[in-house]
């Protein structure tokens, strides 16, 4: 078993950084795409599905990625999401919206299922550090993006999006200088005949628990990372005080995802995702109660606590026994995106009838009841 190499997990870590930031963009601009396409909320969670669609395509962009060198994958997508994102706050349509909401999911899509099997690859024994680390590269970038966002809006308005983008194409240079020399070791041969549905029968059990577990815990967590800056501004805040509400909320989930993966290489996965599931709906609770009076001191558990399962998720997934783990993780992150995106769509369908404070209210509950499920995954 190969030592945990650092510099590699770094490098794939800030792959996922720089792609990361741009798909970070929606949340903050959300309600000038609102005003601007003229849409409801209900229309608006659409923008979003369209981004996750390509999710469920997961399983067979799995088999591409095992025939073929997956590091193509991780270093043309930062490129892909930036640009479509950028040419996003440009489209006065929604139709072309969410064209290219779809085009910036295919590329997410792409790029989530390869790195972390390269993490899993860098890691060694260690593989919950190493999806900690990946993981703070995705939680930071969700810090960065919305700080950006604030920032442009502030000087050139929604338009000014566009001119981040950039940032995308030049990490894909960078990446490409830094990997083009790079030969994996666990792209695998072709799937012989029935051997698809072997690995299938194999992790069947495991990701049944998994979508039940998913569907009830990550309720508050796809609700606050869509959702709060628009929540925000119907309380009174402006664009930009989100934005940066949001992108504190993300900066403390980057500490939650940090701290978990290690925690549970440590504790446990079952254990850690406990701690995960407690905190995140006891924080949520109090931010509810009290977030008119101390906003900005209660982002801080909050987000610490609804990142945490996140890194313990993807290395339980990637304990699992299998000579398959590309495809096996994109059936992981098939999962993990189809089913935000109906968290999504009935966030905003319920937010639009009975308001977005009393929907948060439910995912407390959801997220309790989520416990339920946890120690059926070891099973």
């Amino acid at each position: 078993m190969k030592k945990f190499q650092k510099s590699k997990v770094l490098l794939i870590s800030f792959a996922h950084f720089t792609h990361d930031i741009f798909s970070a963009l929606l949340a903050p601009i959300l309600p000038l795409l609102i005003s601007r396409l003229g849409i409801t909320l209900t229309e608006a969670s659409f923008l979003d599905i369209a981004r996750k669609v390509p999710s469920l395509f997961n399983p067979f962009l799995g088999l591409i990625a095992e025939r073929n060198d997956a590091k193509y994958f991780v270093i043309l997508t930062p490129s892909i999401t930036a640009v479509s994102m950028g040419l996003l706050s440009l489209t006065s349509s929604y139709a072309v919206a969410l064209f290219l909401l779809f085009v910036a999911g295919l590329s997410a899509a792409f790029f989530h299922i390869p790195s972390p099997t390269m993490i899993k690859e860098f890691s060694g024994k260690e593989s919950g550090k190493g999806m900690s680390y990946f993981m703070v590269g995705g939680e930071s970038a969700r810090t960065v993006g919305p700080i950006l966002a604030a920032g442009v809006i502030s000087l050139w308005g929604l338009d000014g999006i566009w001119k981040l983008t950039p940032i995308g194409i030049i990490s894909s240079l960078f990446l490409y200088y830094k990997l083009k020399d790079y030969k994996t070791t666990f792209n695998a041969k072709k799937f012989e005949k029935g051997e698809i549905k072997g690995v299938l029968n194999k992790v069947k059990p495991f990701f049944k628990m998994l979508t039940l577990f998913i569907m009830f815990n990550y309720t508050s967590k796809y609700a606050m990372s869509l959702y709060l800056p628009l929540f925000l501004t119907h309380h009174g805040y402006s664009v930009e005080s989100a934005s940066i509400a949001f992108g504190i909320l993300q900066g403390f989930g980057i500490l939650g995802a940090f701290f978990a993966g290690r925690f549970s290489d440590k504790i446990g996965r079952v254990n850690m995702l406990m701690v995960s599931a407690l905190g995140s709906a006891v924080s949520l609770m109090f931010f509810l109660l009290f977030f008119k009076q101390f906003l900005w001191f209660l982002l801080a558990p909050l987000g610490f606590f609804l990142f945490t399962s996140s890194p313990v998720l993807l290395a339980f997934v990637h304990d699992l026994k299998t000579d398959k783990p590309t495809f096996v993780n994109s059936i992981y992150m098939g999962i993990n995106f189809g089913v935000s995106s109906v968290i999504v769509y009935l966030v905003g369908l319920v937010g639009e009838k009975i308001g977005l404070f009393k929907t948060f209210e439910i995912t407390v509950v959801l997220t309790l009841i989520s416990i339920f499920f946890i120690n059926r995954l070891k099973k």
